[in-house]
């Protein structure tokens, strides 16, 4: 574990999801009824959450794939890179395929690209987490001389008659006169679904560009006291009370 455990052995830890992931659901927490509780046998989670894996004292980046990330979602990552990797892509760009959807792992769905790059952007090159920011409104958008239409998928997941906002149209539009444009649009051209049963790469066949690209703090990520370590930390322990 990343710190000493807190004193709740043999008591039950009661979870209050997040607001972010539970408001307009219809799901209603009874946080008063929780607190109402309360007493020498229940506590709310801080810590650990034994229903999870252990985390390293010092977490690297490829701990959180292998401890954290959804599964699908690190399927995806890893098929997006390794389809990179194999066209001879260069090593930013298979890092940001990489770290595309990383927000999607543990953290946040909403605003994913935005989310994502701002939790690399002490670690790597500033390329490489413009281009994880901007793949988001650029998957919008078509470009026959790359090659990229837009996903099918997306009218099935949003319907055929969906317009996105405003801001993803303006941030796309300005994507495109921007000298990494190239990078984020390949990002979007690998940052295809995956829903056959095609094994994933081995993470550790990444280790080497990682280690080249991203600058694993010696602290390890969440307690090295970059701008971004909370976001780490959060994904370590998403279900802490506070």
């Amino acid at each position: 574990m990343c710190e000493p455990e807190w004193p709740q052995a043999g008591r039950e830890r009661m979870i209050v999801p997040a607001p972010v992931g539970t408001r307009g659901t219809g799901i209603e927490i009874d946080e008063p009824g929780m607190l109402r509780r309360m007493d020498a046998d229940h506590v709310f989670m801080m810590g650990d959450n034994p229903a999870l894996p252990r985390m390293p004292e010092k977490p690297r980046l490829l701990d959180f794939f292998r401890l954290r990330f959804q599964g699908i979602t690190a399927r995806h990552l890893l098929t997006s890179a390794g389809r990179a990797l194999d066209d001879g892509q260069d090593e930013k760009v298979v890092l940001a395929c990489l770290l595309h959807d990383i927000a999607n792992g543990a953290l946040i769905r909403s605003d994913h690209g935005y989310w994502g790059a701002q939790l690399i952007a002490p670690y790597v090159d500033e390329e490489v987490a413009w281009a994880v920011q901007y793949h988001q409104p650029l998957r919008y958008f078509a470009d026959e001389a790359f090659g990229y239409a837009y996903p099918e998928s997306y009218n099935a997941f949003f319907g055929p008659d969906y317009v996105p906002p405003d801001y993803i149209r303006r941030d796309a539009e300005h994507a495109r006169g921007h000298r990494w444009y190239k990078t984020a649009r390949l990002v979007t051209l690998y940052d295809i679904y995956f829903f056959d049963d095609t094994p994933a790469p081995d993470p550790e066949r990444f280790a080497d560009i990682i280690g080249r690209h991203f600058r694993e703090p010696a602290e390890g990520l969440g307690f090295d006291g970059s701008p971004t370590a909370h976001m780490w930390r959060t994904m370590i322990w998403p279900n802490n009370f506070l």
